[in-house]
């Protein structure tokens, strides 16, 4: 379960019917799980426990004299693992304690408070899911509340102002928190990639959020803050699934498809999952980084040369969500 940052709201992303709450499908305590929540075309798990997912010190990247080494250790986890935990990252220990106090509380709400914030047909926002297009398609066996943060001039008001005062107050400062987060990473990246800063600020300069079954994400950056410590989320390294053990204080971060468009291949968009946890929910909070929609999507114009001809072709970023949210995860 999560709550994410959306992006901008297309007709194509219309959900097929109402899809019901696994959360009071939970509460009947039901001895065989509905048929539309089965995948048995999901292969039989092959899981190591032997290795975990960088982690990098965001202080050590940003000043002091381990630099260098630092910016190497995020090079080499964006190219090998897309995925990595960062420490020391500048956002404060009770803004995050508050947040997930508040996230609880609201999937905690009773379903007569949830269907007030209930996703309405032309929008993929408030509780629901997406990715739904079919009557009987299948199912993942997570609920999720969908909300647009930044800019504020894209929010869908209505929805923002039902939410918990409190919630709403902490969220704002949370999502200003991983803004600037993410732009320390993204200048980061770009200094890694030897590619032109500006040209990478640009592609954020009017910052949108946009956000389980196997699947990579389709933004540029990807923040999650894990809310309990039920453990789920596992990472697809050289076809073996990996779980991600939270560190205190940490949040997990993965460059998504952008990214690696962007970087012409350089860093990898990993397949990741969430699996059920049957006696125990999992709760987390994603934030959805993607370029601006009006931008173009392609590799980097400061990396491609003749020594290095682009890999992907260019396309307008609003084009490319649409096509990505026309398909299932």
């Amino acid at each position: 379960m999560g709550i994410f940052s959306g992006g901008e709201s297309w007709s194509e992303f219309i959900v097929v019917g109402e899809i019901p709450s696994v959360q009071e499908f939970a509460k009947q305590h039901l001895t065989n799980i509905p048929d539309r929540y089965l995948h048995p075309e999901q292969e039989s798990p092959v899981i190591s426990t032997g290795v975990s997912v960088p982690v990098i010190d965001i202080q050590k990247l940003i000043s002091g004299d381990a630099m260098d080494s630092e910016l190497q250790k995020l090079h080499s986890a964006c190219q090998q693992w897309g995925f990595l935990q960062v420490i020391n990252h500048g956002v404060t220990p009770s803004l995050l304690e508050d947040f997930k106090r508040e996230v609880i509380e609201l999937f905690s709400l009773p379903m007569e408070e949830k269907k007030k914030l209930w996703q309405q047909e032309d929008s993929f926002e408030g509780f629901g899911s997406i990715f739904v297009v079919l009557e009987e398609q299948k199912l993942d066996w997570s609920d999720m509340f969908v909300v647009v943060t930044l800019p504020p001039h894209i929010r869908k008001v209505d929805l923002f102002h039902k939410l918990p005062s409190k919630l709403r107050g902490i969220m704002e400062e949370y999502s200003k928190e991983i803004k600037n987060l993410a732009m320390i990473i993204v200048c980061q990246l770009a200094k890694a990639l030897r590619m032109d800063e500006t040209e990478m600020q640009d592609l954020f300069s009017d910052d949108r959020a946009i956000g389980l079954s196997p699947h990579s994400d389709a933004d540029a950056l990807t923040i999650l803050l894990q809310l309990n410590e039920t453990e789920g989320l596992q990472v697809r390294k050289d076809d073996i699934w990996v779980p991600i053990k939270p560190l205190p204080n940490a949040l997990i971060v993965n460059i998504g498809d952008m990214m690696e468009i962007v970087s012409n291949g350089v860093y990898k968009s990993i397949e990741h999952r969430a699996i059920v946890n049957s006696n125990k929910e999992r709760l987390s909070v994603a934030t959805f980084s993607t370029f601006n929609l009006d931008s173009e999507l392609g590799p980097a114009h400061s990396l491609i040369g003749p020594n290095n001809p682009p890999i992907f072709r260019r396309v307008v970023v609003q084009k490319y969500l649409q096509d990505f949210f026309a398909r299932k995860l």
